[in-house]
């Protein structure tokens, strides 16, 4: 763990208002207590200049990312893009990991209220206008991935146009019997992918029926889990008669999708979504969502309004692009 100027106060013997003077190149330092301090500094590895940099500016040199599941694929391609960004500009990242059965917004304004960083990227929190309104009290810079708002930055992506896209495409081929493999649906992208779904139904005039929506019965991290892909498929699958193909609401949860097709001797044409980096080698139909470009982007809008607090606020949503490779085509 990286040493404080705490540590080398409590080294030195002295104040942490002393180690900050010294730091801060104040002349009412004694001489041999400033030489103490500066090499006991020097052992810990610790910086001076840098905090000198940082006490002038005021600025932490900081960012955090606050996000819902730290585990889920997704977030790790919007990690690489935030990364990045921020490699050349010698600005740290912290990744904050807000619970959803907690309450995101009462964790969101404490983490505010700390000020622990010069800006806040909200990655998939979906909060809603009046929360995000009252976000504006602490007066910090923030940037919205994966969500859209008048109010801040914000990089988006169509959720409704995707899935309408994906199951457009599946009708499009003949297969009327289309079913949504769902996640939670509460989940605010679950609910859009699905409305995209109905909206291609109603296209085609084919009625929307809660039968069309499987669930698997585990819903960890909103049932994006290959463990839930597998069990729903399997249910899909015990179904008399068949359904002609599968919308699947996630790639990760096509994984487990996949296997259980493979297990049970069955092959169902099946496109899904996000275009994580395996679906390439698992030749998986999909929905492509640029993570990394959306990482990028969100991270660029929020050090550009820690430089500029009055610039106009950019809001920006990405339309779908549909990937096809081998598991659609059956």
């Amino acid at each position: 763990m990286p040493k404080t100027i705490y540590d080398i106060a409590k080294a030195a013997d002295v104040s942490i208002a002393t180690v900050s003077r010294v730091f801060s190149r104040s002349n009412t330092v004694k001489e041999s207590t400033r030489k103490k301090i500066l090499k006991i500094a020097d052992e810990m590895g610790y910086h001076p200049q840098a905090y000198a940099q940082r006490l002038a500016s005021k600025k932490k040199n900081s960012i955090m990312m606050l996000v819902p599941v730290m585990s889920n694929h997704f977030f790790t391609e919007i990690l690489k893009g935030s990364q990045d960004i921020l490699v050349d500009l010698n600005i740290e990242l912290t990744i904050q990991n807000v619970n959803q059965e907690m309450g995101v917004f009462k964790q969101v304004e404490q983490i505010l209220k700390r000020q622990w960083a010069d800006g806040y990227l909200l990655v998939s929190l979906h909060l809603s206008d009046q929360e995000l309104r009252k976000l504006k009290r602490f007066n910090v810079p923030l940037s919205l991935l994966d969500d859209v708002s008048p109010l801040y930055d914000s990089v988006g992506f169509d959720n409704v146009a995707g899935g309408y896209k994906a199951t457009a495409y599946l009708l499009g081929k003949g297969y009327h019997d289309v079913v949504f493999l769902s996640g939670k649906t509460t989940s605010k992208p679950v609910k859009e992918r699905l409305q995209g779904f109905k909206n291609a139904l109603s296209e085609y005039q084919i009625p929307f029926s809660k039968d069309h929506v499987i669930l698997g019965n585990s819903m960890d991290r909103d049932g994006f889990t290959e463990k839930s892909g597998y069990e729903a498929m399997l249910k899909i699958l015990m179904s008399d008669p068949l359904p002609g193909a599968v919308f699947c609401s996630s790639d990760i949860k096509a994984i487990g999708a996949l296997k259980a097709m493979r297990d049970e001797n069955v092959n169902l044409p099946l496109v899904s979504y996000d275009n994580l980096s395996i679906s390439e080698y698992i030749g998986l139909s999909t929905v492509h969502q640029p993570m990394y470009d959306m990482g990028y982007q969100a991270t660029k809008h929020l050090i550009e309004r820690i430089e500029n607090p009055f610039a106009k606020i950019c809001d920006y949503v990405h339309d779908p692009e549909l990937i096809i490779r081998s598991s659609s085509e059956v």
